[in-house]
């Protein structure tokens, strides 16, 4: 190691050592994080020098011989990532609150929070983005932004591990931790390493909010909310009233793009709109859309609405077309966050040429935001107008959400054929990365569009989108979406009548439930998807999964029958690869059992018939068997083999089980030193997939060769 950032760690990895912890056990004695530890552990990332402090009393040492090598690695840094930016645009025509600008501006450098609240319409979303924008030279690392849907028509408000899961995959983390706290806890870790801003809007209550404040660092929070959230401790408060009546009269004016005269008419305008911005350019569009009225024209049309949120609304309504309201009433149906051209023409049945027309108009008269060039959302309050005016005036408006359910069934369906995966021979033409893009973009309004589909009773829409969206699940296992979605679906399939689709869902509910912990659960989704009648194929895969979870829980006798019910089956069908991967585990819980002679016969016939990245399982067992019975070079290429594969597939987390067992074989053969190395890999490997059973199986390892390597030396 020459560079200061590989001196640093390996002073690290020496005080790791010394500790004798686990990474997670010297993460929580030191108070950080264990991603943040892992990454300062293998050279990713270098630590704040408070860091450095708390591991170095965690082992009573002295911290100051380090601090000149942690002043030149911090120097030399790492190269930045480019900066993230999510925040919606600012308003052109932002006007008035000089003086809660400051306010907020001041408490985000003093406090690193505050809570805007006010009633519907006051402002408090533009005022939130227009501070962000103003402030982002202050946060080189980038703004966030997360609608938390408090008080969104047709939503519910979003749950802390479902906020924190999107906020964690904003910064690129696929797989967070199941649990609330652990995902808070990874939240605040990664927050105190990055000098960001988090817009966190329209929030329903403290408690919603509580899980994401980003606690120590210089990242900030700003969040926004209906409601004075008294209990926020440590959140400082700015409440929003209307605009006086000066700053009303400007934002009027500069909407409408008028000279205002006529104090009398002026003054009747300001009042029906109440002081409220959304309210006021509504109005002062209605008037630049008209060039021969007066303020005085204006001012009447308003009083004939018979309340506040009527006379702006309804009169920039009116000044559309009849195909235009028409468009506008339906938007308020849309299952979603934002939408686009091509999922308005669903709806509406128009053509894209004429919906990219009305929504024009519709930006044009404030009812609609353009928020990023071609994507469009609406305020809750014009939603829920909209919505209102839908069920009095659509009759039909059951039959266009159903054609928005088919678009977004229609579009995941062309997508997920484009992804490669080991359910298909080959992928369909096209990009898979913007296939995987589309539905990173989509995927809020996806789960919304499932749940309209169960409330609609669209059970082919139902059956449908979970099973599209199969392989993104897969790269995004924790998303917390996928287990209620995959039980709706299977449900779906049992009104259908399609039993051997249910027991498809049921086997992929299975599968999820077990990547999360919960294998009890998975394994009575198992039994029910063999009650359903699956196919022979699927049949096999239930059984080869049962093994699995009857494996994790520790029940090896188990896990073996169910591992050679699968060979059996697999080996019926004529899929060799199938027989394969059940013979190798079947191997590997027979060696759990105290037989390597057995395991070994049984990893040798598995690797007979396996071809690329399948050997790895029978790899490993076969050398860990070797390794008993005192084989150490045969036992050690064939685990060299299996990491390879695993490597150059890239395919970490059986890189991570290779270099346990590796170290197995090690411990094994009297090499423990080496043993703990690839132990520590491992774990490296592990911090950011967070496999729960796996982490769970390597840690042991780890344990045993730790206690075996200490015990070596007293």
């Amino acid at each position: 190691m020459s560079g200061p950032h590989e001196r640093l760690v390996s002073q690290l990895a020496q005080i790791k050592e010394l500790s004798g912890l686990s990474l997670r056990a010297l993460a929580r004695d030191a108070g950080l994080s264990s991603s943040s530890l892992s990454r300062y552990l293998t050279g990713r990332l270098v630590p704040p020098w408070e860091a450095v402090v708390a591991l170095c009393r965690v082992v009573h040492r002295d911290p100051r011989p380090l601090r000149p090598l942690w002043a030149e690695a911090d120097k030399a840094g790492t190269a930045p990532g480019p900066r993230r930016n999510d925040l919606p645009a600012d308003l052109f025509d932002f006007t008035g609150r000089e003086r809660e600008t400051a306010r907020v501006e001041e408490l985000l450098r003093t406090a690193g929070a505050v809570v805007i609240d006010g009633m519907a319409g006051v402002g408090k979303t533009s005022l939130a983005v227009h501070v962000a924008h103003r402030m982002a030279g202050a946060y080189p690392d980038g703004g966030l932004y997360l609608d938390l849907q408090g008080f969104t028509p047709g939503q519910e408000p979003l749950d802390p591990p479902t906020a924190l899961g999107r906020l964690l995959g904003a910064l690129d983390i696929t797989h967070p931790p199941a649990g609330e706290q652990e995902r808070a806890a990874l939240w605040r870790s990664e927050l105190s390493r990055r000098r960001a801003l988090v817009v966190l809007d329209n929030a329903a209550d403290a408690d919603r909010v509580r899980p994401l404040l980003p606690g120590a660092g210089k990242s900030a929070v700003l969040v926004t909310s209906r409601n004075r959230l008294v209990s926020l401790d440590g959140v400082p408060p700015v409440s929003l009233t209307p605009l006086a009546d000066d700053d009303a009269a400007r934002l009027f004016g500069t909407v409408a793009g008028v000279a205002l005269t006529g104090e009398d008419e002026v003054g009747q305008v300001l009042d029906r709109c109440g002081g409220l911005p959304l309210a006021l350019r509504m109005a002062g569009a209605r008037l630049r859309h008209r060039p021969g009225w007066t303020v005085g024209v204006l001012a009447e049309r308003l009083r004939d609405s018979p309340a506040r949120f009527d006379a702006a609304f309804g009169m920039s309504l009116r000044q559309l077309d009849d195909p235009d309201r028409r468009v506008f009433r339906l938007l308020g149906l849309l299952p979603g966050a934002d939408f686009d051209t091509g999922v308005v023409a669903a709806l509406t049945g128009l053509p894209p040429g004429r919906c990219a027309d009305a929504l024009d108009e519709l930006v044009d008269a404030h009812l609609v935001l353009e928020s990023s060039p071609g994507r469009f959302r609406m305020h809750d309050l014009i939603r829920q107008y909209a919505a209102d005016l839908a069920a009095e005036e659509e009759p039909a408006s059951g039959t266009a959400q159903r054609r928005v359910l088919d678009h977004y069934r229609e579009r995941a369906e062309t997508y997920d054929r484009m992804l490669p995966s080991p359910h298909r021979p080959a992928p369909a033409p096209g990009d898979p990365q913007r296939a995987m893009a589309w539905f990173d973009l989509e995927y809020v309004n996806l789960i919304a569009a499932f749940d309209l589909a169960v409330r609609l009773g669209a059970d082919e829409v139902a059956v449908a989108l979970p099973q599209a969206l199969r392989v993104w699940f897969f790269r995004h296992r924790g998303t917390d979406d996928q287990v209620r979605l995959l039980d709706g679906a299977a449900a779906a399939a049992g009104r259908l009548g399609r039993d051997t689709e249910r027991a498809a869902l049921l086997a992929d509910l299975g599968y999820a439930l077990a990547a999360a912990g919960r294998l009890g659960e998975a394994l009575a989704a198992y039994r029910e998807a063999d009650r359903s009648g699956p196919a022979d194929g699927l049949a096999a895969t239930l059984a080869l999964r049962t093994g699995f979870a009857h494996r994790d829980l520790g029940e090896a006798r188990t896990a073996r029958e169910s591992f050679r019910r699968a060979a059996d089956l697999f080996e019926r069908a004529g899929n060799r690869a199938g027989h394969a991967q059940a013979l190798a585990f079947d191997a590997f819980v027979t060696l759990r059992l105290g037989q390597p002679a057995q395991a070994a016969g049984l990893a040798r016939a598995a690797l007979d018939r396996a071809d690329g990245p399948a050997r790895i399982t029978g790899l490993v067992t076969l050398g860990v068997a070797l390794a008993h019975d005192g084989n150490d070079a045969e036992a050690l290429r064939h685990l060299h083999e299996a990491l390879d594969l695993a490597e150059r597939n890239r395919l970490q987390h059986q890189q991570a089980w290779c270099h346990t067992y590796l170290a197995v074989a090690l411990r094994e053969t009297g090499s423990p030193e080496r043993a703990l190395e690839h132990h520590r890999t491992a774990l490296a490997l592990l911090e950011p997939l967070h496999e729960v059973q796996l982490e769970i199986e390597c840690r042991q390892a780890y344990e045993t060769t730790l206690a075996a390597h200490t015990a070596g030396e007293g």
